[in-house]
């Protein structure tokens, strides 16, 4: 049995989408906050469970027979060490063979804010003895592109990156990832993938992009890191999020979303999604 947590987010339902090509969807457990919301994944086949990692009793029912776990990070900032503990604690009472957990790019070292809590998340897989496979994932390509409606309209992309190259992924990239890796006959316990875009780009490049494509005239405005973060949370963005979004595009301008291994096309078999084609498919949309 797999069990995909955060089944009903943005990343969860491409991992079970791609995964019911492996595996029959009886074999596969969407463990959801909302059960109600997983309705189209249980008329798949699949078996909905609930499971709040703020309510760890519901986790011990959701992992029930479970054999390998995709530990999807919450989207909870501030709660996230605390709820994904009490997702390992029940993995391990489980006894589950696999337990991978998506972290975040070079996670240890990373200049990102986001990533102390995925660092803290790690030590506490590493010192609870379940087997595990951290799924270190680059940027999200839909991070920026989510916005290139704004960004006609205003004629500009905003942000702080500077010229600091940026290896981004869609999402379905990373969730294929994680599908290679539960689905794999080789061993994967221990390993840690560092997964990032086969190409990288600066932001001057991604606007560049968008005015090529759209025929729009699109340029960057590089912002003080303040600023941007005052833009965004003036775009009605959380005060939390616009932090995370402005101090990571400042960490970008170092270098902290760059990776140049290639270990997501060689572990999904193919080159990871161009920017050019993710941009396309979002201006269709």
């Amino acid at each position: 049995m797999f069990v995909i947590t955060g089944a009903t987010g943005q990343l969860g339902r491409l991992v079970i989408d791609q995964l019911l090509q492996h595996v029959p969807a009886s074999r596969i457990i969407a463990a959801v906050r909302s059960p109600e919301k997983a309705a189209d994944l249980a008329a798949k086949g699949v078996q909905v469970r609930h499971a709040d990692y703020s309510q760890p009793a519901t986790l011990d029912t959701a992992f029930n027979g479970a054999k390998k776990i995709l530990l999807i990070s919450s989207n909870e900032l501030g709660q996230r060490a605390t709820q994904h503990k009490a997702v390992i604690d029940a993995a391990k009472r489980a006894g589950v063979e696999l337990l991978a957990y998506t972290s975040v790019l070079h996670a240890d070292t990373s200049a990102l804010e986001l990533a102390e809590e995925h660092r803290q998340t790690e030590d506490a897989i590493g010192n609870s003895g379940v087997p595990s496979a951290i799924l270190r994932n680059g940027w999200y390509t839909e991070n920026y592109t989510a916005a290139i409606t704004n960004d006609i309209a205003h004629g500009a992309h905003f942000g702080c990156a500077g010229e600091g190259r940026i290896s981004s992924a869609p999402r379905a990239d990373y969730a294929a990832a994680a599908v290679a890796v539960l689905t794999s006959s080789a061993p994967q316990a221990g390993r840690v993938y560092e997964l990032a875009g086969d190409e990288a780009y600066t932001l001057s490049e991604f606007a560049a992009q968008i005015a090529l494509q759209s025929g729009k005239p699109v340029v960057y405005t590089n912002l003080p890191e303040a600023d941007y973060k005052a833009a965004l949370s003036q775009a009605g963005l959380p005060e939390v999020v616009a932090q995370l979004l402005a101090n990571s595009d400042s960490a970008a301008s170092t270098g902290a979303l760059f990776d140049d291994s290639r270990a997501l096309s060689k572990l999904i078999g193919r080159p990871t999604t161009p920017l050019a084609v993710t941009i396309a498919e979002s201006l269709v949309e």
